[in-house]
């Protein structure tokens, strides 16, 4: 997998954006303004990942879906794309912008397939609702939004720096791998929380991001001992790797005949004057006749 992402960086490394993060946090503070304006009461509706009006033409929403910010608007959201910030910078300059921006992307084009997957194969399964838009078009707004794809950088993170120590609230200090413990329960209590109204759009999200991530573990090598031709390597190796036969030691004194065995403190040395491979423990080794 390394060699095919190699390949495509070669090719298309030039395209990379440098610094993406500063601009995903500018389209979430554009969505932010946006629905603070009057006219935007239907925001997340209008520009939501809906295939069904995706299909009726609104193609816009392919692409505006990007805008919706993950929470909705608060002091605590301040803060929380700060430390977003921080991490996508920091996983920028670990796997290098072009991987970066391959992880982004490829996150959001997976969520794309996911809603629209999902509405061909759950449409017919979710009720209308007695409001005037049907049940399955509520969910769509919840479901496919940046939410994961934001928990999936964070989570992609922990797993380069699990030891790292960070202020959780500003002032608790906990080890990154335990933050990402608790949003991934988050996540399954989503999930989990979806199954209960019949939400599997929401379960099609989570997946696509999980397929993500999975694709981002295998690209760091983590699991490169699994693959066929290192499981043949290990065991070639250890099939022609020949084991010092029982019995016999690495060293042995020519005078006594005592060996490591013996005395795991013993030393032993080669002695130059004599004429051959003579070796002896550390108290022959200076009161030996020498071989000639």
């Amino acid at each position: 997998m390394n060699n095919f992402i190699n390949n495509l960086e070669r090719k298309y490394g030039r395209f990379a954006i440098a610094n993406l993060t500063k601009y995903i946090i500018g389209l979430y503070i554009v969505g932010y303004v946006l629905q603070l304006a009057p006219s935007s009461v239907n925001f997340v509706h209008l520009l939501s990942l809906n295939p069904e009006l995706i299909l009726q033409g609104q193609i816009w929403r392919i692409i505006t879906w990007i805008l919706i910010p993950p929470e909705s608007f608060s002091i605590l959201i301040i803060i929380t794309l700060i430390f977003y910030y921080f991490v996508g910078n920091t996983m920028e300059r670990t796997i290098g912008t072009f991987r970066y921006n391959l992880f982004i992307f490829s996150g959001m084009i997976l969520m794309i397939i996911a809603a629209f997957a999902s509405y061909f194969l759950f449409k017919g399964a979710i009720p209308a609702s007695a409001e005037e838009l049907p049940l399955y078009i509520q969910y769509f707004s919840f479901s496919f939004s940046t939410y994961y794809i934001q928990m999936t950088v964070f989570i992609s993170f922990a797993i380069c720096y699990p030891d790292m120590t960070v202020l959780f609230m500003m002032f608790i200090p906990l080890k990154v791998k335990w933050l990402a413990y608790f949003y991934s329960a988050i996540i399954l209590y989503d999930c989990y929380r979806a199954l209960q109204i019949s939400n599997y759009f929401m379960i099609a999200a989570v997946v696509s991001q999980a397929i993500n991530l999975l694709l981002f573990y295998l690209s760091l090598g983590k699991l490169n001992h699994l693959r066929p031709k290192e499981v043949k390597r290990r065991t070639e190796f250890k099939k022609n790797t020949q084991m010092r036969p029982k019995g016999i030691t690495r060293h042995k004194c020519a005078v006594c005949g005592r060996t490591e065995e013996d005395d795991p403190n013993l030393e032993f040395r080669f002695c130059s004057k004599c004429n051959g491979n003579y070796e002896y423990c550390q108290d022959h080794l200076f009161n030996h006749e020498h071989v000639k």
